[in-house]
């Protein structure tokens, strides 16, 4: 071909003649393709100069210009803008890029990836959105990748998102991904994106609406505090004490200092106002966690001025521990064992292998789903003679403990191992100390929402009421205490400071109180049993199911009882009891109470007794559960 048949300048051929080298290495190309090639150099000598074009410009440039500006791209004499960039589609880019000098690159990013776990759609997907155009448009190499990268790449897409007005999720989650795999690669960037710190409010600013003096005294206070607890833990005692603050400049504008406080002109009137006060969104009460906490708030800074002396101090006592509401006191939501046992066999045929692992380790060691999230990669720990324990690290309350394992929860975290995703130590959120986490997935830590979801899904599945993670632990206390487990070592498996928290699970089945129902029960039924109208015996002249009487088949007989006398207390309790057991040798017994009691059902319908069928069907429902379970065993 004669040169004047592709006048370009001639500082340009060696780019025009590696063009052409490249798609012959690639196998493709098309008369277009060189047409394109030379029109592009004709305009632009230095290939840099088409990224100063209007973007507009840059996107119209036709289908027979695009190879050339590929290669320009891949090959680092064009840097085309992030803008052009995002809104390029780069569909064929990996192989285009393979046979270019950011294919090796590419290639590491892909092995990197996998090694974290990734299936190889989602690694391509990602080297395609991302790293491909970071490189591109950096000029730098893998390794040389770093934060400032990263944000001019997320400023281009927010700006795309604002020129379109639309999220483009896909790429955002991409680029987060992308920066787990270059953290572990080995890259200088962070292991999550900077977050960028909201303005830090002052106490004044908290305080707001409070008079001059009483807030200068609630500042000091705070600063105080700041000396023993947290930022945090502060911040919500002033957003508490700015009720009370705004509440007295409203009432009595002229006061101001807390030395001239009124029980009767002051408190009572807050008391009276946190009692009816409702929430400032949702114009619901407030609950009564909370009603308590700005009471206590408010006693605690008052107290506190007496104990330091401070001259505005009250001049005696003003909030009583009698002024806030006594908080409810729920037993913990435990699973019953039928529950808890199709729970546990939902996790162990999940497919979401290494979260629904971590689910099963939570109900074997009854840790709590922070601590859970926060176990190392060395927490288990083997003691000569006293077997394996989990080191559980500092939690909610700021302790350490260690939890005795049996040889089925060693194979469960074993399985964990193999699951979990290898890499580099990741930053802890609260110390700020490198970790090597036990539970890490694509290189990163797994989520408590990423829990939850799965919890609810495996509760689903296996026909559960909804669950918490927090019932997991529940039902971990409640097996132990049902087992006889003491109270010393509750306290130290659930790392309790405090006896009232353990003894909250021995109120589910105290065994003394049994004992005592028992016991009592007996002898009152001695007593007074002759007396009692339900024992006089019925007499019946028909078929006892079809009889005008309240009945109930029992495991060794039947109940008739005078529709006068009502439904008996104890009708079906052992069937419903978690203690109940059965097996395949009552399934006999169990059939024909079955067939009995849907005939009562039938009678008790017949005659409008609708809370007595209920309670029949009710019966049929767990009976077939009992029946099921013996059949399968």
């Amino acid at each position: 071909m004669s040169a004047e048949a592709w006048p370009i300048p001639d500082d340009t051929t060696d780019l025009y003649d590696g063009f052409v080298d490249w798609l012959a290495q690639r196998g493709v190309g098309n008369p277009s393709f060189f047409t394109g090639a030379r029109s592009l150099l004709r305009r632009f000598p230095d290939p840099q100069g088409f990224a100063t074009l209007p973007l507009a410009s840059r996107l119209s440039e036709g289908g027979h210009v695009r190879p050339m500006l590929t290669f320009l791209m891949l090959h680092g004499y064009l840097h085309p803008g992030y803008d052009y960039l995002l809104e390029r589609r780069l569909t064929a880019v990996l192989k285009e890029g393979a046979v270019s000098p950011i294919g090796s690159d590419l290639a590491t990013f892909l092995g990197a990836a996998e090694q974290l776990g990734y299936s190889l759609r989602a690694r391509e997907t990602m080297a395609s959105q991302v790293p491909v155009r970071m490189l591109i448009e950096s000029g730098h190499r893998l390794v040389e990748l770093c934060d400032e990268d990263f944000e001019a790449f997320e400023a281009a897409l927010s700006e795309r998102e604002l020129r379109h007005g639309r999220d483009y999720k896909h790429y955002r989650i991409a680029l987060y991904a992308t920066r787990a795999v270059l953290y572990h690669f080995g890259a200088p960037v962070a292991q999550v994106p900077p977050r960028s710190v909201p303005e830090r409010w002052s106490w004044d600013r908290h305080l707001e609406g409070v008079n001059e003096g009483l807030r200068r005294s609630m500042v000091a206070y705070l600063e105080r505090l700041l000396a023993t607890l947290t930022r945090s833990r502060v911040t919500g005692t002033a957003c508490e004490l700015a009720h009370f603050g705004r509440f007295l400049t409203s009432i009595d504008p002229a006061l101001s200092s807390f030395a001239d406080l009124d029980r009767r002109r002051h408190v009572e009137p807050y008391l009276s106002a946190v009692a009816t006060a409702v929430h400032y969104r949702s114009g619901e009460p407030i609950a009564i966690s909370t009603r308590r906490s700005r009471i206590q708030v408010v006693g605690r800074m008052l107290d506190a001025m007496t104990e330091w002396g401070w001259e505005e101090a009250p001049r005696r006592r003003l909030v009583f521990e009698r002024d806030s509401p006594r908080l409810p006191r729920p037993l913990p939501r435990y699973l019953p064992p039928d529950s808890d046992r199709r729970l546990v066999d939902a996790l162990e045929t999940s497919p979401n292998r290494l979260r629904a692992d971590a689910l099963l380790l939570a109900r074997a060691t009854g840790i709590r789903i922070g601590e859970l999230l926060d176990l190392e990669f060395d927490a288990v720990h083997e003691v000569p003679g006293q077997g394996a324990w989990l080191k559980i690290p500092l939690g909610k309350l700021a302790t350490e403990r260690m939890v005795p394992l049996d040889d089925d929860t060693v194979a469960l975290i074993d399985r964990i191992v193999e699951y979990r995703s290898p890499g580099r130590p990741l930053r802890h959120p609260k110390t700020g100390r490198l970790v090597e986490f036990l539970f890490t997935h694509h290189g990163r830590r797994i989520s408590a929402g990423a829990l939850r979801f799965e919890l609810r899904r495996a509760a689903e599945d296996a026909g559960v009421e909804p669950v918490v993670p927090h019932q997991l632990r529940h039902t971990f206390a409640t097996a132990l205490v049902n087992a006889g487990c003491s109270l010393q070592s509750l306290m130290a498996m659930l790392g309790h400071v405090s006896a009232e928290m353990s003894l909250r699970y021995g109120r589910l089945f105290d065994a003394t109180v049994r004992a005592d129902y028992e016991k009592a029960l007996t002898l009152a039924k001695d007593r007074l049993g002759p007396v009692l109208p339900e024992r006089t015996p019925v007499a019946l002249n028909t078929d006892w199911r079809s009889a005008p009487l309240i009945k109930a088949r029992l495991g060794g007989g039947y109940c008739v009882r005078t529709l006068a006398q009502g439904s008996c207390a104890y009708t079906n309790i052992c069937e419903h009891c978690p203690n109940f057991r059965s097996d395949a040798t009552f399934l006999p017994t169990l059939l024909t109470q079955r067939v009995d009691t849907e005939a009562l059902v039938a009678d008790a319908e017949a005659r409008g007794w609708g809370e007595e069928a209920g309670r029949h069907r009710r019966l049929i429902e767990r009976l077939d559960r009992l029946i099921s379970d013996a059949q399968s065993a």
